[in-house]
């Protein structure tokens, strides 16, 4: 790992330690029960937060990936930074947002965004349990004639997720488990 990249990972995990875990009683989208969350829209809607995280995640990404998506809501801020910071240091890569379903109006898209086939993908999420939403990201994305590289995510709940996504073939790197967080 770079200097650079372990310095923005340092500094992102502070900001996850901070303001992303929550404690409490939560059903996670599993139907898992916790006594902590991990919201990563609280870090990834706030401006420094959505900064080191887009810069970590941007880090990760090999040079011959064409685009960056996910499954909205919880990648969309994700893949905006992204996509705004790699247009920055001259590595551009664009945005793929994927509906839950098919849109009923207007073009009646699942996918948003310049999309074309055989594109090279990266999947990005902000909390990893089963990995759920991202197979689904990655169902829709293969459909529409795209390979799908990799998975990053900000943290793994270790609770599956990488499992789920070797059975499909897809390469999965978390920035951070929960044994890296602070979670008392």
């Amino acid at each position: 790992m770079s200097e650079y990249l372990a310095l923005l990972r340092e500094k992102l995990l502070n900001l996850v330690n901070r303001h992303a875990v929550v404690h409490g009683n939560f059903t996670l989208s599993s139907g898992q029960k916790s006594t902590y969350y991990i919201d990563g829209k609280l870090l990834s809607l706030m401006p420094e937060g959505l900064n080191y995280l887009s810069r970590v995640i941007l880090e990760m990404v090999e040079d011959n990936v064409d685009a960056i998506a996910g499954l909205t809501l919880g990648a969309d801020p994700i893949i905006a930074g992204v996509s705004a910071i790699s247009y920055e240091v001259d590595r551009p890569l664009v945005g793929l947002i994927i509906r839950k379903e098919k849109s009923s109006h207007g073009r009646e898209k699942r996918i948003e965004g310049p999309l074309k086939k055989g594109m090279r993908v990266v999947v990005v999420e902000d909390v990893v349990t089963t990995g759920s939403s991202s197979l689904k990201a990655i169902d829709a994305l293969q459909e529409a004639g795209c390979e799908v590289v990799k998975v990053i995510c900000l943290v793994d709940r270790l609770a599956g997720g990488k499992e789920n996504f070797e059975k499909k073939g897809v390469r999965f790197d978390p920035i951070f488990t929960l044994k890296d967080l602070k979670l008392k």
